[in-house]
């Protein structure tokens, strides 16, 4: 593949970027965003070649749409109508669902793959693209059949190049699982933070005790609201689904402290500490 379209030079569209052109340097990385300062700072930074336009996607062997998901909703059928033929663009949202339906019927579906890769960091824009940030990462392909099978084979062959892990799930499915795996913890990071600015307005030393418990806790609080407010909107459901049950938990707990419970409070804490044997089993 010689001409790689990126279409949102950040994060997760950038270090797609530097690790194609690191696996095959004669490519040509050219990147699309509405942020004109966006593609001149990945130009200086390396990250892409060229700006182009949609009018440029004609000429695309692959297209990469990396923008928050309320923008891929309108964008990627634009996309589509744009390349040729023998084209293969996939996308990189944190929902499915959505996106699966709005191409459901378009004419050029077969050339789409949905795709979600488990990676990322809570920082934003050209500057924050990095290489190897895939290498060992999950990569959740949805509604694999309707690609045409050369072209999904051009996709996943790249995945497996940059070290990908590859699983198969239904787009309904997997944003039910990604609610309490990613959204949640997302959440619980951003209302952790909400939580603790509130109490520093009163106790302005709190931030000196913050140790790096807190810090890793609460990281994701970092990550960009323009990008996470249009993934609790599409995923509505499962994610107030999810809530619901963790504040359940959280309500049970702080019951169990009220009433001095607090052998039961160390069986809560000791039946979860089995996740690290979850966690250690699928790295």
């Amino acid at each position: 593949m010689k001409n790689i379209f990126v279409v949102g030079v950040g994060l997760i569209g950038g270090s797609f970027a530097l690790d194609i052109k690191k696996l095959n340097p004669e490519c040509t990385i050219y990147g699309v965003d509405n942020n004109e300062a966006h593609l001149d700072e990945a130009i200086t930074l390396g990250v892409i070649n060229e700006k182009a336009g949609f009018n440029d996607l004609e000429k695309a062997d692959l297209v990469i749409v990396a923008i928050p998901v309320d923008a891929t909703l309108s964008v990627l059928p634009k996309v589509l109508d744009a390349i040729s033929d023998n084209a293969i663009v996939f996308d990189a949202g944190s929902t499915k669902e959505d996106i699966c339906t709005k191409v459901k019927n378009h004419p050029k579906r077969r050339n789409f793959l949905a795709v979600h890769p488990i990676a990322g960091t809570e920082y934003s824009g050209p500057s924050a693209a990095i290489h190897g940030l895939y290498k060992n990462k999950t990569n959740i392909i949805c509604e694999v059949e309707e690609t045409a099978f050369k072209l999904q084979e051009k996709a996943l062959k790249l995945f497996a190049d940059l070290g990908m892990r590859i699983r198969y799930m239904n787009p309904k499915a997997h944003d039910k699982h990604i609610a309490y795996v990613s959204h949640l913890s997302h959440i619980s990071a951003f209302m952790l933070g909400k939580t603790v600015i509130e109490k520093e307005k009163n106790e302005r030393d709190i931030f000196d005790m913050a140790g790096s418990g807190f810090e890793s806790t609460v990281r994701l609080a970092k990550s960009s609201p323009a990008m996470w407010t249009p993934i609790f909107e599409q995923n509505k459901t499962n994610v107030i689904e999810t809530l619901n049950e963790y504040i359940s938990n959280l309500k049970h707990f702080k019951s169990l402290m009220e009433d001095g419970n607090f052998e039961a409070v160390y069986n809560e804490m000791e039946t979860t500490n089995h996740i690290k044997d979850i966690l250690n089993g699928i790295q």
